[in-house]
């Protein structure tokens, strides 16, 4: 499955698409796990969050969201430069849902209490390269931190 996936995410394109539904859930979560990868220290509190962050996103159950994370986390460990990644997610996820992503890589960089540099890092790269501003992002992350 995840292979496919990768295929057609990879396979350059000269009339963009919209990714499937299926295929954009996973390609977000990939992005959720490479934000929780970047400090290196990746544990159950991240791989949670990102299973109620799922679950909550695309309402799933929590065993399903589980299951996609786990795709995901293939996926990003198989997936070229961040670059290239979320250049092809900003061609085919509208600007609303891509300040959504960023919102969400912000809960996952968050739930651990522990702001790491490496994660802020990531985010700040990966808003730029969706098409989301500074501003939008620190919005997202004073809208998260303040939830808690």
């Amino acid at each position: 499955m995840f292979r496919n996936l990768l295929n057609r995410l990879f396979t350059e394109d000269t009339e963009p698409r919209p990714l499937a539904a299926d295929d954009a859930e996973v390609a977000v979560a990939a992005l959720l796990v490479r934000v929780a990868r970047a400090d290196d220290h990746y544990n159950a509190v991240e791989k949670r969050r990102i299973d109620q962050v799922l679950a909550r996103l695309h309402g799933l159950g929590l065993a399903d969201a589980a299951e996609r994370r786990s795709v995901a986390e293939m996926i990003e460990a198989e997936a070229p430069d961040t670059v290239r990644f979320t250049r092809l997610i900003k061609d085919r996820v509208s600007l609303d849902d891509r300040m959504a992503i960023i919102g969400a890589m912000w809960e996952i960089s968050l739930a651990d209490n522990h702001r790491a540099a490496n994660e802020e890092t990531a985010i700040r790269l990966v808003s730029g390269l969706l098409g989301v501003t500074d501003r939008d992002s620190a919005l997202q992350r004073r809208r998260v931190a303040g939830g808690r």
